[in-house]
């Protein structure tokens, strides 16, 4: 599938302050999952979703701030993506040099069986995850937007196309 959303922050009055030592985006997230409550965020999509959560990859945006500027998070977080016992899940993320004076942020999703590309900001960040799913698998794997922070976000734009197989002369 190739998903592609905008989101819209009305308000950005609720954002978290950034903690300086706060460098390492792949800790960070790992800190602050899908699942921790943020002020703007976590907000972002489950991809390779079972139908009632029990796996899912959580791909998402935490928005800070400092003195000077919003600092953005771009998440990748596959520690649901399987339930299976003894694989890799780890979490991966950046930060997204973007300016939020629109308040919108974009993001693009290219999913198969088992990888989940993403680009935040317009491709200014993009990780790739390689995920094992055991139920969210072919039909029965499902997407769903999602937003666990205590600010609004709105969903102004979700395309979602499906990649057929490539034609072969």
């Amino acid at each position: 599938a190739d998903i592609d959303v905008t989101f819209y922050i009305p308000s950005l009055d609720k954002t978290e302050e950034f903690n300086p030592s706060w460098e390492d985006a792949q800790r960070l997230c790992a800190n602050k999952g899908s699942k921790v409550e943020g002020g703007v965020g976590p907000f972002g999509l489950l991809t390779l979703a079972s139908k009632n959560l029990e796996e899912y990859t959580a791909v998402f945006f935490r928005v800070f701030k400092t003195s000077k500027k919003h600092v953005v998070l771009l998440c990748s977080d596959a520690r649901s993506s399987s339930l299976e016992d003894g694989i890799y899940k780890p979490s991966f993320a950046g930060f997204v040099d973007v300016d939020l004076a629109d308040k919108k942020l974009s993001l693009r999703s290219l999913i198969d069986h088992s990888v989940v590309e993403s680009f935040g900001g317009g491709g200014k960040t993009c990780i790739t995850s390689r995920v094992y799913p055991t139920l969210a698998v072919l039909d029965n794997a499902h997407l769903y937007a999602f937003n666990n922070g205590d600010e609004t976000i709105i969903v102004k734009n979700l395309n979602a196309w499906s990649m057929n197989k490539a034609k072969m002369n």
